[in-house]
């Protein structure tokens, strides 16, 4: 398959354009801070004494500041949203960048960890130095107490040592636990040790101020290497200096050391208090508890849920994170919006599938199992809803459905929620995009999920064929499961019996399909279900045409 650089340019060359400046940022901080400690004067005795490994463990200390300071900035939420909605500050283009916020914090934590092991392995060995090459001439300038000490014993016993191990522990946790099976498998590990970045914080504050490292502060009068007084005149007469050059040489007086002012609260004080900021303002928003209005379960396992909140407001493919203390007063889960509020109608809701113990739990709770001794009283009465705190909206891709003159939205099974609350918009009239056609392609494995948003579909349909736009919105429905196949035989679905389609897609056909109605244009793609489909269309996407479309990829990815 031949690679368009136009497609390709459009869906990678911002994403690799920021990762080349951040890996060019990390080098160049490595490279800097390697060869200050490996030339400058004022660390000449401490490299003597350590090595190259004092210059590894200060280089990779760096990088380590950096990111750091970054990581954080990836998961100011609301900062992300406000910026994405603000169109006269960001473009199209930077709005996609923004897109990929979760990857650029999952890199920065992939740095961390790598260099967090270099770091640490230069630091062992630099406390074996400290042992073996105890300066009896700079006695300040040691970490060790005497010639010889255990290493474990340095570690253990100073705080660079202790928080050290701390650290390392802390960061191990975060980092396994991050990985996809333990996501999808326990959500719940990964979300706990993930919230330890607090302490992980805090303790790298301190790592500092222990003083492990020094640096001479009289180099005028105490020039490295100069001759001191008490050195012996066989040390210099191997050094054949003449008498003349042998007093220009001579130290004025004793080298003093002193240990660096912690710099790392410099990196991180900022980003920190940022997001600090940003969940002190989440955490005020998101108090007040919403009201539920309605639950209705759907088939396969599907919930939908209709709430009402106080000066709530929401666009059309943003999302929520839900926090219900009746299951954990620590878990926020997220879900996009199916339906957002309007002018009209203030409510809005959510699709939610019954997978793993947080779903289960949370729908135990909306639709408990009767009671066989409970009094029959009427519904109203009866039903008690748990407490329901909301916090957001946040920004997705699926944001950027209106803003293509032409979009095709993919979804795969339940990931058809962002794209229902744009169908939703559809319905309600909204207006001052400039969206000219929608091409919607929806895969299930069973016929019945095609019934969480077969009123919707049919009243999108109905809509347009009645203002005399056919052509605005084309639908695909795609049944990859053909076992004991029924069709959807009510007549109200009559619209959508002739658009299902048994079978995967044939994906390269669609796109070539799309790319020849509409030559020489740009189409937003929009995904939002498995991997597969998404490495497929992701693929597809950057392949050359000779239409001259371009299709810009998008997916649906909550951080």
């Amino acid at each position: 398959m031949v690679v368009s650089v136009r497609s390709w340019v459009a869906n990678e060359g911002g994403k690799h354009l920021v990762l080349m400046l951040w890996l060019a940022a990390n080098t160049w901080l490595f490279l800097k801070t390697f060869l200050l400690y490996s030339t400058g004067q004022q660390y000449h005795y401490l490299y003597k004494m350590l090595g190259p490994g004092l210059c590894i463990s200060r280089a990779s200390a760096s990088v380590l500041n950096l990111n750091c300071s970054l990581v954080l900035l990836p998961m100011c939420r609301s900062l992300l949203t406000f910026v994405r909605g603000s169109h006269t500050v960001s473009s199209r283009k930077t709005r996609r960048l923004l897109d990929k916020s979760k990857t650029f914090h999952v890199a920065c934590g992939v740095a961390i960890c790598i260099f967090s092991v270099v770091h640490v392995s230069a630091h062992l060995v630099n406390v074996i130095n400290f042992s073996v090459s105890y300066s009896d001439d700079f006695p300040a300038l040691n970490l060790a107490r005497y010639r010889g000490e255990d290493p474990k014993l340095i570690i253990l016993t100073t705080i660079p040592g202790v928080t050290g191990v701390l650290l390392v522990l802390i960061l191990f946790l975060m980092f396994t636990s991050s990985s996809y099976c333990v996501r999808v498998s326990n959500y719940e590990i990964f979300w706990y040790t993930h919230n330890l970045f607090i302490v992980f914080y805090i303790i790298l504050m301190v790592h500092m101020v222990g003083g492990a490292l020094k640096y001479q502060t009289n180099i005028e009068a105490h020039p490295p290497g100069c001759l001191r007084a008490n050195q012996s005149g066989a040390e210099q007469l191997g050094e054949e200096l003449e008498q003349g050059e042998d007093e220009e040489r001579r130290c004025r007086e004793e080298a003093h050391f002193q240990p660096h002012y912690p710099q790392t609260w410099l990196w991180v004080s900022g980003p920190l208090c940022l997001y600090c900021a940003e969940r002190f303002y989440r955490y005020i928003r998101s108090c007040d508890p919403v009201t539920i209005v309605t639950v209705i379960r759907h088939p396969c396992d599907v919930i939908e849920l209709r709430m009402l909140k106080k000066n709530f407001k929401a666009r059309p493919g943003q999302y929520i994170v839900l926090n219900c203390p009746g299951v954990s007063s620590f878990e926020n889960h997220p879900f996009t919006l199916t339906t957002c509020p309007t002018e009209n109608k203030e409510t809005f809701g959510i699709h939610l599938r019954v997978v793993g113990d947080w779903t289960e739990r949370f729908t135990q709770l909306l639709l408990p199992k009767p009671r066989i001794d409970l009094e029959i009283l009427p519904m109203v009465q009866q039903r008690r809803y748990p407490k329901l705190y909301v916090d957001g909206p946040f920004g997705s891709p699926s944001e950027e459905v209106f803003n293509y003159d032409v979009s095709l939205c993919v979804a795969g099974g339940i990931g058809v929620t962002p794209f229902a609350c744009v169908l939703h918009a559809l319905l309600d009239g909204w207006k001052g995009f400039r969206l000219q056609r929608l091409y919607f392609v929806w895969v299930c494995r069973e016929l019945q999920s095609f019934y969480w948003f077969a009123e919707l579909l049919c009243a999108v349909h109905h809509k347009l064929w009645q203002e005399n736009r056919p052509d605005y919105f084309n639908l695909k429905l795609f049944i990859s499961q053909t076992d004991n196949l029924q069709g959807m035989s009510e007549e109200k679905y009559r619209p959508l019996t002739s658009r299902l389609l048994v079978g995967r897609p044939r994906w390269k056909l669609l796109l070539d399909e799309i790319a020849k109605t509409n030559n020489n244009k740009r189409v937003g793609v929009f995904c939002c279900g498995p991997k597969g489909i998404s490495r497929t269309l992701h693929r597809l996407c950057n392949s050359a045409r000779s239409s001259g479309t371009t299709f810009e990829f998008n997916k649906e990815s909550f951080s």
